[in-house]
């Protein structure tokens, strides 16, 4: 039986054992396989890596609740590092920082991509979740590495990521963009200066490998500047805009009145996301940052029997204080006529 056959057996195992907090578990089943023989690669990407895409299926789908879902994740990441720490490769290829944009907190996938590019032959300087652009920046004048490879898991962060993508490359080191956040085939990566862009952690393993770093042109740094008046009033009126809807919110969804707080809060929460990813698609340029958004909370919210009458008094109530800003009302009427009845 090939490693690849034994991994994939294993991935039941061991979604179970994460599901129950199983950490000793989990890592025995881990470390079992790699006494079997199959490779660390494997173990991170057929087990750790699929069974995290199954965790958050689960949550969308109300399945698992987000403590389960967290707990889960503390799992993964404990046997991640249990893996790389049974595991020695000499770095002779170079040095990588990488890190995830600022306010991008999901970072198991970039921890999973340490781990990959040390097992390829890489000194890795994993700075961890959420890393401020001037942290960032400070690192790369100290270390001078090969590269810096930037994760962003969600469009909101997009903004910070071209700040980060600007500063990197302004700084003389080239940048390799990954995660669901830079868009379809990395569209968004490219928009926003990446030298390049990976759709999985081998495929960046792989990238770097090839030939790394990138030419550089005399245009080779880009300079695109994004964002636009519209953009610019939704984040600075962004408390206000929320605010207004909350107190706007019992008089057009009047059950709204029987909200508790933890409920209130949620709600407030959920229109903060509105107008975060409003604001994504309008500093991209791109429609589908938000009308997706839209289409995804339509269906997590139907998993937990949240009527879509509901998320369009959201929008609506958002849309109403947008009135003078016409690609923004355009998104949400686009959104709005995506959502069933």
């Amino acid at each position: 039986m090939t490693s690849v056959a034994t991994a994939d057996l294993a991935l039941d195992h061991y979604l179970d054992l994460v599901g129950d907090g199983d950490e000793r578990g989990a890592i025995a089943l881990a470390t079992a396989l790699l006494d079997s023989g199959v490779p660390a690669q494997r173990v991170i990407v057929d087990v750790i890596g699929a069974t995290q895409r199954r965790v958050g299926e689960l949550w969308a789908a109300n399945e698992w609740g987000v403590a389960r879902e967290h707990a889960a994740t503390a799992v993964s990441e404990r046997v991640l590092a249990a893996v790389g720490a049974r595991t020695t490769v000499p770095a002779a290829r170079g040095r990588i920082t990488l890190a995830c944009v600022d306010g991008e907190w999901h970072g198991l996938p970039a921890r999973m991509l340490t781990e990959l590019l040390r097992l390829d032959g890489w000194r890795v300087d994993f700075l961890g979740a959420s890393v401020p652009g001037r942290h960032l920046i400070t690192h790369l004048h100290q270390t001078g590495p090969d590269a810096v490879a930037l994760s962003c898991m969600i469009p909101t962060r997009l903004p910070r990521a071209h700040a980060a993508i600007t500063a990197c490359r302004a700084a003389g080191i080239p940048v390799i963009a990954g995660g669901a956040g830079f868009g379809p085939d990395g569209v968004y990566a490219e928009r926003l200066g990446a030298d390049a862009w990976a759709a999985s952690g081998e495929t960046a393993v792989a990238r770097l490998a090839a030939d790394w770093p990138p030419p550089w042109g005399a245009d080779a740094f880009p300079g695109t500047s994004l964002g636009d008046e519209e953009y610019t009033h939704l984040v600075r009126s962004r408390p206000q805009l929320i605010a207004t809807a909350m107190e706007r919110l019992p008089a057009a969804y009047p059950t709204a009145h029987h909200y508790d707080q933890e409920e209130a809060d949620a709600t407030a929460e959920d229109l903060g996301h509105i107008a975060d990813f409003l604001a994504a698609a309008l500093y991209v340029g791109e429609d589908a940052i938000f009308t997706d958004f839209v289409e995804w909370t339509a269906g997590v919210l139907g998993s937990r029997g949240v009527p879509a009458g509901a998320l369009r008094v959201g929008l609506r109530l958002v849309r109403d204080q947008l009135v003078d800003f016409p690609e923004a009302t355009r998104m949400i009427d686009s959104s709005m006529a995506r959502i069933a009845v």
